[in-house]
């Protein structure tokens, strides 16, 4: 019989302090969120917001700001995606359930949403338009995701569909219910949807785009990766395959890519920094 990788088998708890417990998924956010903090101080030196000073200069303020609009965000809107796109029949008869977040179920497109909301409330309040705000938050997203998925693999969580016996990592995850191997899709996603993902978006912003282009970027590219990688990963059991054999992540990439050539397109022809 060919060789095949065994999961590991992680202990999810990181730290055990008497009643207290810290989970490795839990550090792996605190993780996000730092590595956010850090790039969006580091893009601070970049132009064009090196430059901005209407209505006023960009500061480190701003990025921890953004942090806790963003974080707010990600939770509720990241929940909310869930109960809707995922369980929606459920949760409308259980509306109590919504709360209960420590029995798991997040949805990262619920998530966006909800950054989006939280990056034009920011916009709002600070006076500046909200695609500016987009481009400046955009290249410092990844690497999180990319943190998440880790997350996701220790957890032993979310993995791949059934691969050949003869792929060199295919992985045999026993509480999947079959000693099978499968694509570590987890893997998958942590190598395209945050490291390269990460480093598309941080050369592509070194340069001065139009307006909305970076955040129109990260949309197209993130859609697109993720729409490949679905292919990899086990669908949600109560789900299945939808229209087209495709995932339900599958399809809620879709708009995103549709949405990132808008956004994209639209900005050629605005400049991002502009004189006032």
């Amino acid at each position: 019989m060919p060789a095949m990788l065994m999961y590991p088998q992680f202990d999810p708890i990181a730290i055990k302090l008497g009643p207290l417990a810290v989970h490795w998924y839990g550090l792996t956010y605190l993780v996000a969120f730092g590595l956010f903090l850090f790039l969006g101080i580091r893009r601070l030196k970049d132009q064009p917001f090196a430059s901005i000073t209407t209505p006023s200069r960009w500061q480190r303020k701003d990025v921890e700001d953004i942090l806790f609009y963003g974080v707010l965000g990600v939770i509720v809107g990241g929940r909310l995606g869930y109960c809707l796109f995922y369980k929606p029949g459920y949760y409308l008869s259980n509306p109590l359930e919504i709360l209960a977040v420590w029995q798991g179920g997040m949805s990262f497109h619920g998530g966006l949403v909800g950054v989006i909301l939280s990056m034009v409330l920011f916009a709002k309040l600070k006076g500046r338009p909200w695609l500016q705000v987009a481009d400046f938050v955009a290249p410092c997203i990844p690497l999180g995701l990319a943190s998440g998925r880790v997350g996701n693999f220790i957890n032993g969580e979310l993995w791949g569909r059934f691969s050949s016996p003869d792929l060199p990592w295919g992985m045999v995850f026993p509480q999947s219910g079959s000693m099978l191997p499968r694509h570590p899709s987890q893997i998958y996603q942590f190598l395209l949807e945050g490291v390269l993902l990460f480093i598309v978006m941080w050369l592509y912003s070194r340069k001065q785009r139009g307006e909305g282009q970076v955040a129109g970027v990260f949309m197209i590219g993130y859609g697109l990766l993720r729409f490949i990688a679905e292919y990899f990963r086990e669908p949600d059991d109560f789900l299945g395959l939808l229209s087209l054999n495709l995932s339900m992540g599958q399809w809620l990439s879709l708009p995103m890519v549709l949405l990132g050539i808008y956004l994209w397109n639209r900005g050629r022809n605005q400049p991002l920094l502009q004189p006032r």
